[in-house]
């Protein structure tokens, strides 16, 4: 069964935040329920992958204004069939930034979010059960260019707190 790792990753992870265990909880519900839960084309909601990129001194945080949400966010996107979501978030970054010096601090979960997903186009509004993982990044290494965000940086984590109030991204920067 290849939601077997997932599921496992998401009964050891523990948090003390209320909201990310009831997500936790539902996700591994969803992700029980549907064997299909690694395919975008599960309409509903399907399982993304995210990486929270921080320095090697945890005094910076990576974000990305994503083109189609418009919005700052944590590099990130479908697994598109792959079950192993931590290199699904590795990829994705890697993609997004153009960084080479990307490393997976932990296999653990860093933080589960289930979030809405604005319809576009045919495609309806839907769900993304993200799991999200802890990278490293040299913060002087020189970003490539991506079609899918306009902007990226490095932020403080108080000067964050001027481009998003995402609660979700409040709760990751609680807890580096």
């Amino acid at each position: 069964m290849h939601r077997l790792p997932l599921l496992n990753l998401l009964r050891q992870h523990s948090t003390t935040d209320r909201d990310e265990q009831a997500m936790t909880q539902a996700m591994i519900s969803f992700v029980e329920a549907n064997p299909k839960a690694f395919e975008r084309s599960l309409l509903a909601g399907h399982v993304t992958g995210s990486a929270w990129i921080v320095s090697p001194d945890r005094q910076q945080i990576l974000l990305i204004h994503h083109r189609k949400l418009d919005r700052w966010l944590q590099p990130g996107g479908h697994a598109d069939g792959d079950p192993d979501v931590a290199a699904v978030a590795l990829r994705e970054a890697r993609e997004e930034t153009g960084l080479t010096s990307l490393q997976l601090v932990s296999s653990a979960i860093f933080d589960v979010d289930i979030h809405p997903i604005p319809a576009r186009g045919d495609v309806p509004e839907h769900l993304h059960y993200d799991i999200r993982f802890l990278l490293e990044a040299d913060p002087n290494e020189p970003f490539g260019d991506s079609d899918e965000i306009k902007n990226i940086r490095w932020f403080s984590s108080e000067m964050i707190d001027n481009y998003t109030d995402s609660e979700s991204i409040c709760r990751m920067i609680r807890k580096i």
